[in-house]
């Protein structure tokens, strides 16, 4: 019995580490570059499906686009970064403060230029395009180019995860924002109220798909993050969805 509690012990502690971790990643390098927008915003369509950031609870300038390398097709929309400018006496601001920016967008690359020079989001460099108001809270925006430090960061969210239910008669797709913590989603599933659990698979960015017709069925979700953390909001959407609306669900 000793011998059993000890080992759920260890178990615990690994689980407890892994999870630290996963949150709370060393600092690496990077570069990044602002976008000149006129609305504090990187896009209104960007790569993850989330629409007008404007009107997202993400907040339009503390968004970003990543690299491939960073944006991993798409999973990783919806992570939070802790990003600050370093190395540079001339472009970074005075005591290095740092920001929290949310992955929005994917920044291509550009093979006809050099990686070193202008080519910034060529694979395998790690790079952020941001918004020049969140640029100019890490850098003096006369700078083009500042070298970075980046790491992973818990999200905070203010309400619940939101499923915005779109698609047709013949498939459901489903884009899930405002997920707390790890941000990222890896596994997405839906129940209607006369079927059994239905995995979904990621259509683009954050949209996830099903090719079940689940109209006049109330709707269960259950959303799984990078670190393998699950959770399940009952009854999200009533029997009398309709495409195009959005509701909202548990928390992590």
């Amino acid at each position: 019995m000793a011998l059993y509690l000890l080992q759920a012990a260890i178990i615990c502690y690994l689980l407890s580490v892994l999870h630290i971790t996963t949150q709370n990643e060393e600092w690496k390098s990077a570069t990044a570059t602002y976008s000149n927008d006129t609305n504090g915003s990187i896009v209104t369509e960007g790569a993850c499906g989330f629409g007008d950031l404007q009107k997202t609870s993400y907040g339009g300038k503390y968004s970003a686009g990543l690299s491939g390398i960073l944006f991993n097709r798409g999973s990783t929309c919806g992570a939070c970064f802790e990003v600050k400018c370093v190395d540079h006496i001339l472009w970074c601001l005075q005591g290095s403060p740092s920001i929290v920016l949310t992955a929005t967008d994917f920044c291509p690359p550009n093979y006809g230029l050099p990686a070193d020079y202008g080519g910034w989001c060529n694979f395998p460099r790690a790079h952020f395009q941001i918004s020049k108001a969140a640029f100019s809270d890490i850098a003096h925006e006369k700078a083009d180019l500042v070298p970075i430090q980046y790491r992973r960061v818990k999200c905070e969210r203010k309400g619940g995860i939101r499923f915005t239910i779109t698609g047709s008669v013949y498939f459901l797709q489903v884009l899930i924002t405002n997920v707390g913590l790890d941000g990222e989603v890896v596994g997405v599933k839906v129940k209607g109220t006369r079927t059994a659990w239905i995995p979904m698979g990621r259509n683009w960015g954050q949209n996830w798909q099903c090719n079940v017709n689940l109209l006049g069925q109330l709707l269960s979700f259950e959303v799984t993050t990078i670190s393998r953390r699950a959770l399940t909001s009952y009854g999200v959407a009533p029997e009398t969805w309709k495409f195009g609306q959005t509701f909202e669900g548990k928390q992590f």
